[in-house]
């Protein structure tokens, strides 16, 4: 059976760099933000319509996975519950149920790693300093309600 894991947390907790890991342990992984760059988009956040039409494409490619049985880890922010929600309804009707990894990284971190991006790839996207606030300020945490959720507390990339 396949394992959809949702990396989770605001802007520069740290999730791209721990679903990179997964990958090299043999998870496909999928990335609104790869996805973006892959199609020449230099600038978050994205236009409602280029997002809505990047999500069609991931949404398709995680049930093609399920269905041929890889492990799948969407590295998204899923800073909402509903997206989280969405998502899991998604996997659920695979015969999946996702499992969540939370990287509770502090605010203070996420933006210091925010304005050091350099925009060299798509794990690297920069945000204005208003918009990565608005980011981590509105960020909803998981609580275990949703499913199965790793808390990894002040994660701090090596």
């Amino acid at each position: 059976m396949a394992r959809v894991v949702f990396m989770c947390g605001p802007a520069g907790s740290g999730k791209s760099t721990v679903a990179r890991v997964m990958e090299e342990g043999g998870f496909v992984r999928l990335s609104f933000d790869q996805e973006a760059w892959a199609r020449g988009i230099r600038h978050m956040p994205l236009a409602e319509d280029v997002h809505r039409d990047i999500e069609v494409e991931l949404r398709r490619r995680l049930v093609d996975l399920i269905s041929d049985g890889r492990d799948v880890v969407l590295d998204f922010s899923f800073w909402s519950r509903a997206m989280r929600a969405e998502w899991r309804r998604v996997a659920e009707s695979l015969g999946v149920a996702p499992e969540t990894i939370y990287l509770a990284t502090d605010r203070a971190t996420c933006l210091e790693r925010v304005a050091a991006r350099g925009r060299a790839s798509g794990d690297d996207f920069a945000l204005d300093a208003v918009t990565a606030a608005a980011y981590f300020d509105h960020f909803e945490p998981p609580d275990p309600s949703e499913g199965a959720v790793t808390v990894v507390d002040g994660w701090a990339a090596s």
